[in-house]
């Protein structure tokens, strides 16, 4: 038997158990996009807080991120060539050059 969650619910489960994980954005993205995975695979998640933090860590920029996976990675395009990177609040200099907060599945 599974219940159905809100994004307020689910905000709550990570606020009561892992506080400092995500920030507020991190998880409003998170929740929408485990939302739409469900309904793309039609198949339902149980929410494991614990699970999602192991699988899921969120970066503030590119640079925070090379420091865990190297220099190999310059742009979001060569991360998503890896992973599944959720975007939160990424922009576009005027060089085109894309950097901001992003959260991604572990690799």
């Amino acid at each position: 038997m599974k219940k159905s969650i809100n994004q307020y619910e689910f905000t709550e489960a990570f606020r009561s158990i892992r506080p400092e994980n995500f920030s507020y954005a991190g998880i409003e993205a998170l929740f929408g996009y485990l939302e739409d995975y469900e309904a793309s695979t039609g198949e339902e998640m149980e929410l494991d807080v614990i699970a999602i933090c192991c699988d899921f860590t969120e970066y503030e920029n590119l640079e925070e991120f090379r420091q865990n996976y190297g220099n190999e990675y310059e742009t979001f395009s060569d991360i998503e060539d890896r992973t599944t990177v959720i975007r939160i609040d990424t922009s576009e200099d005027a060089n085109g050059i894309e950097d901001g907060s992003f959260i991604v599945y572990n690799f």
